[in-house]
């Protein structure tokens, strides 16, 4: 089972969506953030871990007591590794809930990073008291069997209109998720640390009067070379 490594991990605990997305950009990864899919409330934990997934399809009449229906779910429930995220593909539909409390409770139990789905999840105050990181597009409290049909684990789906494949890495913050690819997220994560140290720099010369121009977003000599003591005063290297 593929894992990030403790210094990925606890890199992308600490760097933005927004800087994820622009290394990605430049990499020539342009759609890599979800759309409409929100945390489930303010403050909640960062999201960092790989992808686990399930999708559903739209719910029919004649399968909706098909035995498979439930055990799908409680197997994503239990599958899901501990420190992965899952990842649901609702095809954007909250019209009925992807999951709730309960099912988000026992992910949190098992250890899971948390869940992400661009449907809704319903009970949305006993999912924030679980202490899961938890995205979606909005509140939905009508049950997934009316609109959701889960039919498979563990292959590549859609979710906000991005692809997601089993063990990419998803990250969340206040803004909302970005997928990275495996290959590259190590590459990514390092880059990013950089990129947040300079941004702190440039936000505290903003703040100090600073004009734009040679600092943000492209650095002018007079700009990497203060921005060089102002790593070392800190004491990064």
């Amino acid at each position: 089972m593929a894992e990030l490594s403790p210094k990925t991990r606890d890199v992308l605990t600490k760097v933005a969506t927004s800087t994820l997305t622009g290394i990605l950009s430049r990499r020539g990864f342009k759609n890599m953030f979800l759309q409409d899919v929100w945390p489930v409330r303010p403050g909640q934990p960062r999201l960092v871990g790989l992808a686990y997934t399930m999708r559903f399809i739209p719910a029919r009449e004649d399968k909706a007591r098909a035995p498979a229906a439930g055990p799908i779910q409680q197997q994503a429930m239990e599958g899901c590794p501990p420190g992965h995220v899952l990842v649901v593909d609702s095809r954007g539909d909250a019209r009925a809930a992807s999951a709730g409390d309960i099912y988000c409770g026992r992910l949190a139990a098992r250890g899971c990073a948390g869940i992400v789905t661009d449907g809704g999840l319903r009970d949305s105050e006993g999912v924030a008291r679980t202490g899961l990181a938890a995205y979606h597009r909005r509140p939905s409290s009508p049950p997934s069997g009316i609109v959701h049909q889960p039919v498979d684990v563990g292959l590549p789906i859609a979710c906000g209109g991005v692809a997601v494949y089993p063990e990419d890495a998803i990250v969340g913050d206040a803004d909302g998720v970005v997928v990275i690819p495996p290959e590259i997220v190590d590459a990514v994560a390092e880059e990013a640390l950089a990129t947040t140290l300079y941004d702190e720099f440039c936000e505290e010369e903003v703040a100090k009067g600073r004009p734009l121009i040679g600092l943000f977003p492209g650095a002018n000599d007079d700009a990497k070379r203060d921005f060089e003591a102002w790593k070392k005063a800190r004491g990064h290297v």
